[in-house]
């Protein structure tokens, strides 16, 4: 974890060099984690982190930064809640709007959201509630664990998340209901991560490839790229630091800027 404190070249400068290297150690391996984007004071330096246990139960920890302390004990546990089988991924909301809330969203056997508020007791502590249980398959008692999500960060209300079962669904967070459902693959889906904006998609899989997507228009996808002898793909990435989209002759066109990881067997 690194502290962005600012340190002066100069002996004699008045200002003090930070401590810029903290540790935390979780009592269980970690799986997943995710860093707040949130700019008010409480809220930075905070991350959520996963538990990697061989069973039903395993729990969510919320980290923070003393922001009054440098020492070694400056991380402290703020908050823990269960959760049903390690967390796939972690994410915490792209939201940052004054006065928005404080939500964090985790997948493993179902898409869940959680609410995050200060206690009020004035000691950096938090309570977490779960705002939503999302799951699409009405008609089982059963469900496709979820591999991966993504929260799109142009329209926050909206997440999208990969399974097994070959399909990838957007949800709309704020009616808790799942605007689409695709099959995405021929096999399993590992991945899925928006572009720049919030209608264009990609997705990697078991299959080997890469689909892109765009919701204005589900009829077909784009396969992308494939892996040499069709290896299974396990995450992928958006360089969201460049404008992609243009547009001619009533056509969408992509500029692919992707990092995409294979899954070593």
């Amino acid at each position: 974890m690194t502290d962005t404190g600012i340190s002066s070249n100069y002996p004699d400068s008045s200002q003090s060099q930070r401590k810029e290297i903290y540790t935390y150690k979780a009592p269980w391996p970690i799986f997943s984690l995710s860093w707040s984007r949130r700019h008010d004071p409480t809220s930075q330096f905070r991350l959520a982190i996963g538990s990697y246990l061989e069973q039903y139960s395993n729990v969510v920890s919320i980290i923070k930064k003393n922001p009054t302390s440098d020492s070694n004990e400056a991380l402290y546990q703020a908050a823990e809640f269960d959760h049903p089988y390690p967390c796939t991924k972690i994410m915490w909301s792209p939201e940052t709007r004054q006065g928005s809330r404080d939500l964090l969203a985790t997948t493993g056997d179902y898409l869940r959201i959680w609410n995050i508020n200060d206690d009020g007791s004035g000691r950096g502590m938090l309570n977490v509630k779960r705002e939503a249980l999302l799951n699409n398959n009405k008609s089982s008692e059963y469900c496709a664990p979820l591999t991966s999500f993504d929260w799109n960060e142009t329209d926050p209300s909206m997440i999208g998340t990969s399974s097994i079962d070959t399909t990838c669904t957007i949800w709309d967070v704020n009616t808790q209901q799942a605007r689409t459902q695709l099959i995405a693959h021929d096999r399993e889906v590992f991945d899925l991560a928006f572009a720049r904006g919030k209608d264009v998609f990609a997705s990697v899989g078991a299959d080997g490839s890469v689909r892109m997507f765009d919701l204005r228009s589900l009829v077909n996808s784009t396969i992308i790229y494939e892996s040499p002898e069709l290896e299974p793909l396990l995450r992928l990435e958006w360089n969201k630091q460049v404008s992609f989209v243009m547009k001619r002759r009533k056509t969408f066109f992509c500029r692919i800027d992707l990092a995409i990881f294979l899954l070593l067997i």
